[in-house]
């Protein structure tokens, strides 16, 4: 499970000529990444709705880069209709979960006046991305 490695050994794997981790598991920690700042910025902010939301979003998005490994896995084992329509959904459901990122950094940005509003900016910046690759990746898997 990746979400038991330590940096450096996610790193190192993502790096491996392995198709697992790749770009679906990274994309997904660069949306939890965005996610963690977004709460960050949050918790400055003094909004516990939206820390309640980016810390649920963290948990998804850390399952998300292990879902996407094992639908990869099983799609490279057995290509079926049904295999093929997981890697799809996966890469799919993090640009949803990215897209709501992007908008909870916004809302939280603007209630800042301190230098947090940098983390709420960077949130953006990093789910957006996140977003573009991830639906990206839908469309080649599809």
């Amino acid at each position: 499970m990746l979400s038991e490695l330590q940096v450096g050994e996610f790193l190192a794997a993502l790096g491996e000529r392995t198709p697992s981790p790749a770009s679906g598991a990274a994309t997904a920690l660069t949306a939890a990444l965005a996610a963690a700042l977004a709460e960050l910025a949050a918790r400055f902010a003094g909004d516990e709705e939206a820390v309640t939301h980016a810390k649920a979003a963290v948990a998804r998005l850390v399952q998300l880069a292990d879902e996407d490994g094992v639908a990869y896995a099983a799609f490279m084992a057995d290509r079926t209709d049904e295999t093929r329509a997981r890697i799809i959904a996966v890469p799919e459901e993090i640009a949803e979960h990215a897209d709501a990122i992007a908008e909870l950094g916004e809302t939280v940005r603007v209630q800042l006046t301190s230098s947090v509003a940098g983390d709420a900016e960077a949130a953006v910046e990093l789910a957006r991305a996140a977003a573009r690759v991830a639906r990206r990746l839908a469309e080649l898997n599809g």
